[in-house]
C-alpha cells in the first residue's frame, strides 16, 4: 500500500511512525512534513490547504490512501477533492468537518442527536455576549466559533477578559463551565461503523498544576487508571453513534477520526468539543500502545469496510508524552533556535525543520514531544522525562507534572 500523509506536525510524525512500522505499507510520503517525518517518509512540498494541489500530489505518487492530518485542510475540502479523483482518503468531507470548524454547528448537531453537552449561546454582538456571561456566571467559557489552532478558547473567572475575547471574535459560543476531569476519546468511523480507541487525557494549560493560558496541549497519557468501568461503552451509545448517525441522516456522513472531548461531571459525561482528526498530543500515546497495524484500519475507514475489521489489539502497559515548547509560547513563540538530542527514538517532532547544514531548529510553538512507554504509568512517565532530559532547546518550556496526579491516584470522578 502506498500512503500519502498530509501535514507537518507531531500528529503527522506519530502517524508516519505507525504507518512505517506496518508491513502492508510499501511506500510512505509526507507532505510537507518536518525534520522528524523526513527520517521515515519521503518528503514532498505541497500547499496542504489547496485541494487541487494535494490531489495532484496524490496522483503523482500513485497513492492508494491519503491521510489528511490537520483540521484546516479538511475544512477546506481536501478530502472531498482527493476522493473525487478516485483515491481513498482518510478524513471527513468539508461538510462533515464543520463539526470541528464551527462550534455552533457542533452544538446544533448535538442538540439534534440528543448528545449531552454544556448549555450554550451563540453570540455575535457584545450585548449578546455580556448577557450570556451573566447568565452562566464564572468560570466563563468563551469559544471562537471557527478554527483557532487550539488557541480560540478562553476559560477565566475574569469577566472583562472573557468579554474582550468575545469582542475579538466575529462569532462565539459562550457556554456553562463543565466541572470534572476531562477525557479524550478517539473513534474511527467509516460513516456507519464506529470503533473506539483508548481513552487518554491531555493537559491544556502551559504551567504545572494547570496554570497559565490554554495551549494546544502540553502532554498526555493513556490508559486512564481512574476511568469508570463501562464509560467508553456509555460514550459510544450516547455520543459517538448518535453523532455519526445524525450526520449521515443529514446527507453528510463522517468518515475518518472523530475526536470526542469529554468532561466527567457529576450528572455524567458531557461533550466539551468535537474534533475531526487525531488530536495532538493524545495521538502520540494512543498510537504508541496500538498493536493492530494502522494502515488497514485507516483504509477500512476510508472505503467503508471498518465493520469487517477484527477487534483492535493493544499493548499492555502505559504511555506518557511530554511536550517541549519554544520560548515565548503560546503568545509569541521564538523560532530558529537549534534543537539537539531530537533524533532519539521516542521523540516526535512538531514545529521543527532541518537546515541545510543538518541542524534541527524550532519552527513553531510546540517543538516536539518525548514519549515513554512502560509496564506502568509511573514507569512510562519516568522514561518520557528521561528522554526529555537528553534534549536541549534554548528557552524551551515543558510541564513537570504530566500524568503525576494519575500516578498518585489523585484523579477522582
Amino acid at each position: 500500500m502506498r500512503v500519502l500523509v498530509i501535514g507537518s506536525g507531531a500528529r503527522e510524525h506519530a502517524l508516519c511512525l505507525a504507518l512505517a512500522a506496518d508491513p502492508a505499507v510499501t511506500a510512505l510520503v509526507c507532505a510537507p512534513g518536518n525534520a522528524g517525518t523526513a527520517a521515515v517518509a519521503e518528503q514532498r512540498g505541497v500547499d496542504a490547504l489547496d485541494p487541487a494541489a494535494v490531489t495532484e500530489l496524490a496522483q503523482d505518487v500513485d497513492a492508494d490512501l491519503v491521510v489528511v492530518g490537520p483540521e484546516a485542510p479538511l475544512v477546506a475540502g481536501v478530502a472531498d477533492a482527493v476522493r473525487a479523483a478516485g483515491v481513498a482518503c482518510f478524513g471527513p468531507s468539508a461538510a462533515a468537518a464543520r463539526l470541528e470548524g464551527s462550534k455552533a454547528f457542533a452544538k446544533e448537531v448535538m442538540s439534534a442527536a440528543r448528545v449531552p453537552t454544556a448549555r450554550a449561546h451563540v453570540c455575535t454582538t457584545v450585548d449578546e455576549s455580556a448577557a450570556a456571561l451573566d447568565e452562566f456566571g464564572p468560570p466563563f467559557v468563551v469559544k471562537d466559533d471557527g478554527l483557532a489552532a487550539g488557541k480560540g478558547v478562553v476559560v477565566t473567572s475574569d469577566r472583562a477578559a472573557a468579554l474582550a475575547h468575545a469582542e475579538a471574535c466575529e462569532r462565539v459560543v459562550i457556554e456553562e463551565f463543565l466541572d470534572g476531569p476531562e477525557v479524550s476519546l478517539f473513534c474511527l468511523t467509516d460513516g456507519s461503523t464506529v470503533v473506539p480507541l483508548l481513552a487518554a487525557q491531555d493537559s491544556k494549560r502551559i504551567g504545572d498544576g494547570d496554570t497559565g493560558p490554554n495551549t494546544g496541549g502540553m502532554g498526555a497519557y493513556a490508559p486512564l487508571p481512574w476511568l469508570p468501568a463501562g464509560l467508553t461503552d456509555d460514550v459510544m451509545r450516547d455520543v459517538a453513534r448518535p453523532t455519526v448517525d445524525e450526520l449521515a441522516r443529514r446527507g453528510t456522513p463522517f468518515a475518518g477520526l472523530l475526536y470526542i472531548g469529554l468532561a466527567l461531571t457529576r450528572p455524567g459525561p458531557r461533550v466539551v468539543e468535537f474534533n475531526a482528526r487525531f488530536g495532538d498530543p493524545e495521538t502520540q500515546v494512543v498510537l504508541a500502545l496500538l498493536e493492530t497495524p494502522l494502515a488497514g484500519l485507516l483504509q477500512a475507514a476510508a472505503i467503508g469496510t471498518l465493520g469487517e475489521q477484527p477487534p483492535l489489539r493493544w499493548r499492555p502497559g502505559a504511555a506518557v508524552t511530554v511536550v517541549l515548547a519554544a520560548a515565548g509560547y503560546p503568545d509569541a513563540p521564538r523560532t530558529g533556535d537549534i534543537v539537539t538530542g531530537a533524533d532519539q527514538p521516542g521523540v516526535i517532532h512538531a514545529g521543527t525543520r532541518r537546515r541545510e547544514d543538518g541542524a534541527v531548529v524550532a519552527s513553531g510553538g510546540r517543538v516536539l514531544s518525548a514519549t515513554g512507554v512502560g509496564d506502568s504509568l509511573d514507569e512510562a512517565r519516568e522514561r518520557a522525562y528521561r528522554l526529555l532530559a537528553g534534549i536541549d532547546l534554548a528557552g524551551g518550556q515543558y510541564r513537570t507534572d504530566i500524568a503525576l496526579r494519575a500516578v498518585h491516584g489523585e484523579v477522582t470522578v
